[in-house]
């Protein structure tokens, strides 16, 4: 409407001075309600043409759009095991909460009777080295004891060994054997409480430990895994409808206890779709201004931070089905973020508040540049001062939004 108007001002209107005061018509004689088209016919077609133009320029250049949100993040309330809730540390559907703070805590029997196992074990362990440096010490005596007897049955085998020689008659060949036999067994004795030190030696030095370490880290995962059953705060935040009771049972992938939203969440950027005929168009650094719902009567200067290089709608996941373009039933929208352009711009507007956003086309730098023609720099001016409209518009919207929303739409 507001374009209608100002291209009557420049068509439909000196159409009607000409022939109102140059031809003499007269309103309601000549020129009547029937006789309109044909009396202004020039104008009445030139103001539709222009304003048909003047419409494309604007809304090309200077888009807008009504799907604009500050989106904000949440973080779902979930333990990394499943469980019965054992107590709630936050009593309130909605509540503040700091980064640590504890919120809800399962049921850790489980986890204990492992953590106690473990140490039952370590105690184990430790008991056998006590009992393995006894074995040692046994096996140090055996030792000592196998080789004072090995040394007795020598030292009588070379007696009679000895008196053999000296007189073959005095001392019987079997004794000699004998004596053979036992120092051999002797030795046995010796090797033996030798392997017997050795391998308490073996569990002391290798085997104890190794097992002592198994249980120290089932120990460190049952504790691990007993901490898993305190669920804390990961940021800042403020927990909402948080209605978890003691008794309910919380699984990680199906069911989680209530929502955190991170401080300062939705207080940054504003997300905005575009159409797709404005690619071209949307750049980064490009001016912008919002007015949403939350903060009526309010236009919010920003400026456009990042314009994202995909579309949502054309994605898709690998399957077993072929893609059929006719799938994708809307078109999707260029997503842009605009951030406020003076610190503290977004104060006061609710995060998830549905907004109007304007973006607007400057050419100045191009033109001060002289890369451009003296013609083609008066249209990209004529470009940028068509913003102007726009602007007008979407202070228009701001005024009408609260009267629209609370008395038009039936509120």
């Amino acid at each position: 409407m507001l374009e209608l108007l100002l291209c009557s001002v420049l068509t439909i209107l000196p159409d009607y001075l000409v022939r109102r005061f140059a031809q003499g018509k007269r309103l309601g004689k000549e020129i009547t309600l029937f006789s309109v088209w044909f009396e202004l016919r020039w104008g009445i077609v030139g103001c539709l043409m222009l304003t048909v133009g003047l419409i494309t320029v604007i809304f090309y250049n200077h888009p807008s759009t009504s799907n604009a949100t500050l989106f904000y993040r949440t973080v779902p309330i979930v333990s990394e095991i499943g469980g019965r809730v054992a107590q709630v540390y936050v009593t309130d559907v909605s509540a503040e909460i700091k980064q640590g703070a504890p919120i809800f805590r399962l049921d850790s029997s489980t986890q204990e009777a492992a953590a106690e196992a473990a140490r039952r074990k370590i105690a184990e362990v430790d008991a056998a080295t006590v009992a393995a440096r006894s074995d040692i010490m046994v096996a140090n005596g055996k030792i000592q004891e196998a080789n004072s007897a090995l040394q007795q049955a020598v030292d009588e085998l070379e007696t009679k060994q000895e008196l053999n020689r000296r007189n073959a008659v005095i001392v019987a060949p079997r004794e000699i054997e004998r004596l053979q036999n036992m120092v051999n067994g002797r030795r046995g004795t010796v090797a033996a409480a030798t392997a017997s030190k050795q391998s308490a030696e073996a569990q002391i030095s290798s085997l104890l430990p190794a097992q002592k370490a198994s249980a120290e880290a089932a120990l460190a995962q049952a504790e691990v895994e007993k901490a898993k059953t305190v669920i804390r705060a990961g940021v800042n935040g403020r927990i909402e409808q948080f209605r978890l009771k003691a008794g309910d049972i919380v699984n990680p992938i199906m069911r989680p206890a209530g929502v955190l939203i991170p401080e300062g969440a939705g207080r940054k950027a504003i997300t905005a779709g575009f159409g797709q005929i404005e690619a071209q168009v949307m750049k980064v650094g490009m001016v912008a201004e919002v007015t949403c719902v939350s903060k009526p009567w309010t236009v919010i200067p920003m400026v456009v931070t990042v314009v994202q290089d995909f579309i949502a709608a054309g994605q898709f996941r690998g399957g077993e089905q072929l893609i059929d373009a006719q799938q994708v039933v809307r078109p999707g929208t260029i997503l842009v973020f605009l951030e406020p352009l003076y610190e503290g711009g977004l104060d006061g507007v609710t995060p998830g508040s549905s907004c109007i956003a304007n973006a607007y086309t400057s050419n100045h730098e191009l033109i001060a540049s002289g890369q451009v023609s003296p013609f083609k720099g008066l249209i990209l001016h004529a470009v940028d001062a068509v913003g102007l409209v726009h602007a007008m518009i979407l202070r228009i919207q701001a005024l009408m939004l609260p009267i629209q929303t609370l008395v038009f739409a039936g509120h």
